[in-house]
């Protein structure tokens, strides 16, 4: 029996089956688009916010503010989690970090 997250509807399998999905997707685009990794630093946090699911890009959020380090950058990615997951049909937007001034 899957567990509950605390005020919520997904069960932890849900979170899980539905973050790895947003990744296989996330990961076809980048297959299929790889000058995207250019722009990407070398090591860094990924965060993916589904943009039409709240309650998953909310605990997404909490997730990485719970596992926060400084020593990485955090990239995030907002994309659509209807349905099927295509990425054919509409492309994510990359936010990379920006640099600071020294």
């Amino acid at each position: 029996m899957a567990k509950r997250v605390k005020k919520g509807k997904l069960t932890d399998d849900e979170i899980i089956q539905r973050n790895l999905d947003l990744q296989g997707a996330f990961n076809n685009y980048i297959f299929e688009n790889p000058k995207v990794l250019d722009r990407l630093p070398n090591s860094f946090r990924l965060v993916i916010l589904p943009q039409d699911d709240p309650e998953l890009s909310l605990i997404n959020l909490q997730m990485l503010n719970k596992r926060q380090k400084g020593d990485r950058p955090v990239v995030i990615v907002l994309m659509r989690s209807s349905g099927r997951v295509s990425i054919k049909k509409t492309q994510p937007d990359v936010f990379l970090p920006l640099p600071l001034a020294v």
